[in-house]
């Protein structure tokens, strides 16, 4: 079965709009894993808007299922995540003003600087997965950097989905087809819904897990945290 990590940011970006601590990042982590997720991803950037530093070191001791740091490796966050050493790190280009992630990273041209930083977290025994558009010709210099995982990132599939789920998904699975064959094990993420998720997961060979934030969150302002938590997982069962 597909793991699901919930990313809390928008938690966090909740909290921060009013300031103080409500609502709470930790409180969010231990309920979301009280509910069946099965990891809790944040992805701190470096103004603070959503996620900070303080919560990284606050959330660790909380994550007792799997704790995922994105973000971009700059010099502080390697040091960061070195220093809390969760159980994965997921390595995204975003620029420090980007909204959101919008972008994999060019895994040929970024090559030798992957590798090196790939090497850094993997030396601390902390798996390393690399955000990574649909397409296949980069899989190659991904599995060079010696990363553990790569995460697809998933925004084309959902804006496509409606439209033509079965060409909104080809990219992802010629993607996911020659990772396996390079012995990467594969994450997505972005944009991914209850709407959505289920065609993607019944798609794509071997998909280890899904990291799944703003749309979760959103849902469960109608639905409840818990009975949202629980039809995403439903969303990956195999039965």
């Amino acid at each position: 079965m597909t793991k699901l990590s919930v990313n809390i940011n928008k938690i966090a970006t909740l909290r921060n709009a009013r300031g103080g601590e409500t609502p709470s990042v930790t409180e969010a982590a231990i309920k979301i894993q009280e509910f069946g997720g099965q990891g809790i991803t944040i992805h701190p950037r470096p103004d603070e808007r959503h996620i900070t530093r303080k919560d990284v070191y606050d959330l660790k001791p909380f994550v007792t299922t799997e704790f995922n740091i994105e973000g971009n490796p700059h010099q502080s966050f390697i040091d960061m995540v070195l220093d809390v050493k969760p159980e994965q790190v997921t390595l995204v280009p975003d620029a420090d003003d980007a909204i959101t992630s919008n972008a994999g990273w060019d895994t040929k041209k970024h090559l030798d600087y992957l590798t090196e930083i790939v090497a850094e977290f993997k030396n601390a025994g902390i798996r390393t997965s690399i955000f990574l558009d649909p397409m296949p010709e980069l899989v190659e210099y991904a599995a060079k950097t010696g990363t553990d995982r790569i995460e697809l990132y998933t925004e084309a599939y959902a804006k496509n989905y409606l439209s033509n789920k079965e060409q909104a998904i080809k990219p992802y699975y010629d993607t996911a087809v020659v990772a396996n064959e390079f012995g990467l094990g594969i994450n997505a993420g972005h944009d991914l819904s209850l709407e959505n998720l289920k065609y993607f997961a019944d798609n794509i060979p071997n998909l280890l897990e899904v990291s799944i934030g703003h749309a979760l969150v959103s849902e469960a302002l109608y639905m409840g945290l818990e009975n949202t938590v629980q039809s995403y997982l439903k969303r990956l069962a195999k039965w």
